[in-house]
């Protein structure tokens, strides 16, 4: 490299660039990107000192991943607080250690009693129940041991979630129960420890056929190797710091077990749309005779533009999930929201750093001819009227402005067709049935399912606070609690209730007679709750709860049900206003929320038909029909808005652009399809392709979210981009640009990409 390269003087090959780039000559983005390119191994280094620097600190004191389904101030956390506070030893989190053998298990009781003796020892456990009767006595009906004698298991109870409690700490329950492995008896984890014993989580394979798509797209798209990997180095070193703070944050907070795939995932889509983006800018501009230098600046300072208010965007409608007053979703949104500002940082710095390293010799090694990817708008209608676009996305733009009715009804039969399955949707949580053979809680799932019926999986522990009931009334109390759960529909069992060891608290368990995810066990624990024991305490100053682990998940199921029509409305809102911000109209901002509205529809009923209908779930692993997991829409609902704001602002931008230089609303559409078409086409497949690719995780709720996003992006590159934008903008013509002079005042003047000259 020479030294005009690495210094801030115009490099003495190239003129001073004119037109459009020269606005932004003096401008923040322009010195940004044309300083990291002049000096590359400064912020080169720089990256890699971060990148290194927070994996360590992540190895050293980064925090560890749990699910946290309980709501503060919920029916279910303030029974089990009652429940903590009155019999510790039946409060906390509880989790089950399922023994199975061909034979009665009668025949291995010292081993079990000295399992037993040495799981209450552990650190963080309150109790650990033996299941086995004394010798001689027979084995209670509705008890922990089956009615054969050859499964049985012992309720633990922890002071806190398993999976908080350290890398080694399934070590110290193994060897716990190792005499009874030793003796032959199966042994499998349940609840929150089978969670802690699944295999730990690697999205290497997903990564590995993201990036191998990844690089055959941009192969085919550029035709160049060198600048087909720029885009994957860059965004795979942003996604790796981007993990590295996430497990800095985990740490101070706990996130959910899937929050470091879903900041991948994000991370990686947006980090190389981002640098595609701003290197296809780049690239041009030296095929357009710019330095390495200037081309640098002038990508950052015009597409970099685009790529700031897209990520701005996305990071905003993230935060919107704040507003649900779930710290579980924030928390998703957090951890998706810092992959994707290190994704931002990497495009603006470490791209241009990228590109002034490589100089001219971004074609070198090519697989075809480099052509050029479309260039900038002329700058006066005359000449944009002489360099008037013959291509293919031209022609089919024309074909689209002689008949947009039929697009627009096209592209909206199809959406709404799509969106059918979602006027069934049943939101739940996934249980342990729909995990892989190899994991030790689908093991556990399966043999208490055969043995003690599905819903023995997540019984229900209810709760009454009899601590203001005389004590004459409380027998009186109790017998009308013990009444009132007998013979309720739904339920397998109810054992006989017990009092705490101070006398002021009643609590029993009831076991329902489906699955834990099964609609039914929705339904009773509301039936429960909102029927049976108000009415069973009725007259009485007494409270009555129903808690446990299913009981907290329902809680968490109607609260984000309660809250997704506000996040709706939320993110709708921040996108409208960003679009009216970016583009000064009105009608365009609210054609962008109502189609992205519909193409999320559509994605929502894909899901519904794949997972909870089960066309195609077994294709994916699934075992069974599964409900949709009660966060996903919500997530993906922010998620996709903001991803939607990408192609919509860089394919609106060239619209606008085009429109103020000729005044022409129809070719500006023809123009902006033909200049952006490849670029965002490319751009969409990649994203398919990451998100698709996570499909292949064992985690079910990653594999719905894998496929939700990547049917979204795939709806609305397509569908939305290439039949319904053209044909609104069409039929909307010269009014998409309307604004109202009271709102033209108030609005700030943002050029969505850098190009104007004044």
């Amino acid at each position: 490299m020479s030294s005009s390269d690495s210094t801030s003087a115009p490099e003495p090959s190239a003129p001073e660039p004119s037109g459009p780039g020269t606005a932004q000559r003096r401008g923040l983005l322009w010195r940004l990107g044309a300083w990291c390119a002049g000096h590359p191994v400064v912020v080169i280094v720089c990256w890699l000192v971060v990148l290194v620097g927070v994996q360590v600190a992540d190895h050293a004191v980064g925090g560890a991943y749990s699910d946290d389904f309980s709501v503060p101030g919920s029916q279910a956390q303030d029974g089990a607080d009652v429940l903590a506070a009155h019999e510790p030893a039946f409060g906390g989190t509880s989790a089950q250690v399922v023994l199975h053998d061909g034979q009665s298990l009668t025949q291995f009781q010292s081993q079990v009693d000295q399992a037993v003796t040495s799981l209450q020892h552990l650190p963080h456990v309150l109790s650990a129940q033996d299941p086995l009767p004394p010798p001689g006595q027979a084995p209670q009906p509705g008890g922990p041991v089956s009615a054969d004698g050859r499964t049985a298991y012992i309720t633990m109870r922890f002071d806190s979630t398993p999976a908080t409690f350290g890398d080694g700490y399934l070590d110290q329950v193994d060897a716990a129960v190792q005499p009874l492995r030793q003796a032959g008896v199966q042994v499998e984890y349940g609840g929150p420890l089978g969670e802690l014993a699944r295999p730990a989580p690697s999205d290497r394979v997903s990564e590995l056929i993201g990036f191998g798509v990844a690089i055959v797209v941009l192969l085919l798209g550029f035709g160049s190797v060198i600048a087909a990997g720029l885009p994957l180095v860059s965004a795979l070193l942003a996604v790796v710091v981007g993990l590295g703070l996430l497990g800095l944050l985990a740490a101070l907070t706990t996130f959910a077990t899937v929050a470091p795939t879903l900041a991948t995932m994000i991370g990686l889509g947006v980090g190389i749309d981002y640098a595609l983006f701003l290197l296809t800018r780049h690239r041009q501009n030296l095929m357009d005779g710019s330095a390495p230098r200037t081309a640098a600046g002038h990508a950052v300072a015009t597409s970099g533009r685009a790529v700031l208010i897209s990520g701005t965007t996305v990071v905003i409608a993230l935060a919107g999930l704040s507003v649900s007053g779930i710290s579980f979703m924030a928390k998703l949104g957090l951890a998706a929201g810092v992959t994707v500002v290190t994704a931002v940082c990497g495009a603006l710095t470490l791209l241009p750093a990228l590109m002034g390293v490589i100089g001219r010799r971004m074609d070198r090694f090519t697989v075809r001819t480099p052509v050029a990817e479309g260039g900038e708008a002329p700058e006066n209608a005359d000449a944009a009227e002489g360099a008037e676009a013959t291509g293919m996305w031209h022609r089919y733009a024309r074909r689209v402005e002689h008949h947009p009715w039929r697009y627009l009804s096209v592209g909206l039969v199809t959406v709404l067709v799509l969106a059918v399955p979602l006027l069934s949707i049943q939101l739940g949580h996934i249980g342990d049935g729909a995990d892989p053979t190899s994991f030790t809680d689908r093991r556990a799932f399966d043999l208490m399912s055969e043995a003690f019926g599905p819903g023995s999986n997540g019984p229900l522990t209810v709760v009454v606070d009899q601590t203001s009931v005389p004590a004459s009334d409380r027998p009186a109390l109790a017998s009308a609690v013990q009444q009132s759960l007998t013979g309720v529909p739904n339920t397998a069992s109810t054992a006989p209730l017990q009092t705490s060891s101070d006398g002021d608290v009643l609590f029993t368990t009831v076991t329902p007679a489906q699955a834990p995810q099964d609609r039914k066990t929705t339904d009773l624990v509301g039936h429960l709750s909102d029927t049976v024991l108000p009415g069973a305490v009725a007259g009485t100053s007494a409270t009555a709860y129903v808690t446990g682990t299913t009981a907290a998940q329902v809680d968490f199921l109607d609260l984000v049900a309660s809250r997704l029509l506000l996040i709706i409305a939320v993110v709708v809102a921040l996108a409208f206003l960003i679009i009216l911000l970016v583009f000064r109209a009105p009608l365009v901002a609210l054609k962008a929320a109502v189609l992205n509205l519909v193409s999320i529809a559509a994605s929502y009923g894909v899901l519904v038909a794949v997972f909870q209908w089960g066309w195609g779930g077994p294709a994916l692993g699934v075992s069974g029909k599964v409900p949709i997991e009660s966060y996903v829409p919500m997530m993906m609902f922010a998620i996709v808005f903001g991803l939607s704001m990408d192609y919509e602002v860089f394919l609106l931008s060239r619209v606008h652009e085009r429109w103020r230089l000729t005044g022409d609303s129809r070719g500006a559409v023809a123009h902006a399809l033909e200049t952006t078409a490849r670029v965002i086409g490319c751009a969409a497949l990649i994203m398919v392709s990451v998100f698709a690719a996570f499909i292949v995780s064992d985690n079910v709720v990653i594999k719905m979210m894998g496929l939700g996003l990547a049917v979204s992006v795939l709806i609305d590159a397509t569908v939305v981009r290439l039949l319904m934008v053209p044909a609104a903008m069409t039929l909307l013509g010269p009014a998409a640009w309307w604004t109202p002079r009271w709102m033209d005042r108030l609005l700030p003047d943002i050029d969505a990409e850098g190009l104007r000259s004044g």
